[in-house]
């Protein structure tokens, strides 16, 4: 099976993540997406985070009626701060049966030559890349890039946390479950 790993902080999922793991699953050779939600990032400070498990839940709610989709917590067992090609490697060890490929904007794919191990991980994995607003997609490190077309929407997770913050409302911006959740638990006031 061929799986896409798409990796974030998820903090938390809106639904451009959705629509990006959906339309990877409709329109790529992917057959699942799974949104590996990423306890610490090393390029990311933590003191914003929602605890993990809380963000795992939110992802797992905003996925749950879509089987293709799931939310992995394959990183929360692993070392820290989580880097990819470590993930990639246990992985490969543990689901040897599976193809696994990385799914990321193509903001992340112009910082590709700051992760590590970079070589090794274009080398043994496929990228599969959406245009984001203002980034090109440019393959400098000669990986092999599948361009998938995605809705350009400007939806993040920060904008999210601030319009919580002000007592805005989320609704169209996270799935309603996840709304739900947020408001019941009053995540990031």
């Amino acid at each position: 099976m061929k799986i896409g790993l798409y990796f974030g902080s998820f903090n938390p999922v809106h639904i451009g993540h959705c629509i990006i793991a959906s339309q990877m699953v409709q329109n790529t050779v992917l057959d699942r997406v799974w949104l590996v939600v990423s306890p610490q990032n090393p390029f990311k400070e933590s003191v914003s985070l929602l605890n993990e498990y809380h963000r795992l839940h939110l992802a797992k709610l905003a996925t749950e009626d879509e089987p293709r989709i799931k939310a992995s917590d394959i990183e929360f067992n692993l070392p820290r701060p989580s880097y990819t090609i470590d993930t990639l490697t246990y992985l490969k060890e543990k689901h040897s049966e599976h193809e696994f490929s990385i799914v990321l904007g193509s903001d992340g794919l112009q910082n590709l030559h700051k992760w590590k191990n970079v070589a090794v991980l274009v080398k043994d994995h496929a990228l599969y890349v959406y245009k984001r607003p203002g980034f090109d997609i440019v393959n400098t490190l000669h990986a092999k890039i599948v361009t998938a077309e995605m809705p350009l929407l400007e939806i993040s997770s920060t904008h999210i946390r601030e319009m919580i913050k002000q007592g805005k409302s989320i609704r169209y911006l996270v799935p309603d479950k996840v709304r739900e959740e947020i408001e019941l638990y009053h995540y990031y006031r």
